[in-house]
């Protein structure tokens, strides 16, 4: 198990969830949309929420400003995260112009909403788990989804919260985490989530 955990964080890396989602979403609804629009957005998906920001990690380490792809250290996180909510904000104001997927836009713009409070939260020198962050809010998503296409994805929804608790468990393993911090994660990935569930989700319910 004490190999097994540490996995979870590579698997589980924020930079990766929007991703998953992203492959998520369009694994549901392609037969709404033509296969050149899934690659279209998937591809920019793809190099605004995970090539951009590696390459920004990668200058910011020959700069002697990141010292670990975690970034434990509260100082560290601050220019990634900024950098990241502007990256999100040209994924929201561009990427989905060109195709309305509400769905995919209300996530992202969670996301959004996550980030800077995640960036609040360290300018007042407090730090929420990413990794919870991220793993919460792609299982609000799912679930989400689940009650917008009424499609029955329990077991998904269990394999999930699982995740998080092996998530979780892998980060107080290795000591990146208070328990405080893992509950901030999960909270600050939870609640813009279900908060835009009054924009999207209700009025189709």
């Amino acid at each position: 198990m004490k190999r097994l955990l540490p996995l979870f964080s590579y698997l589980f890396h924020p930079l990766f969830i929007p991703v998953y989602a992203t492959l998520f979403y369009f694994l549901i609804t392609r037969n709404f949309f033509y296969q050149h629009e899934i690659y279209l957005v998937f591809i920019q998906v793809l190099i605004l929420t995970v090539l951009l920001p590696i390459s920004l990690y990668y200058l910011l380490q020959s700069l002697g400003l990141a010292k670990s792809t975690m970034l434990p250290d509260k100082k560290e996180r601050r220019l990634p995260l900024a950098f990241y909510a502007v990256l999100l904000v040209v994924l929201l104001k561009h990427s989905f112009a060109v195709l309305v997927v509400p769905e995919l836009y209300y996530y992202f713009l969670g996301s959004l909403v996550s980030t800077l409070l995640a960036l609040l939260l360290i300018l007042f020198r407090h730090k929420a788990s990413l990794h919870m962050v991220g793993i919460t809010s792609l299982t609000i998503f799912v679930i989400s989804i689940s009650a917008y296409y009424q499609i029955r994805f329990l077991n998904l929804i269990a394999f999930f919260i699982i995740c998080m608790g092996f998530t979780a468990s892998s980060r107080l393993y290795a000591r990146a985490h208070s328990y405080s911090e893992i509950f901030l994660g999960v909270m600050v990935g939870a609640l813009p989530q279900i908060g835009l569930w009054y924009f999207w989700l209700m009025p189709a319910l």
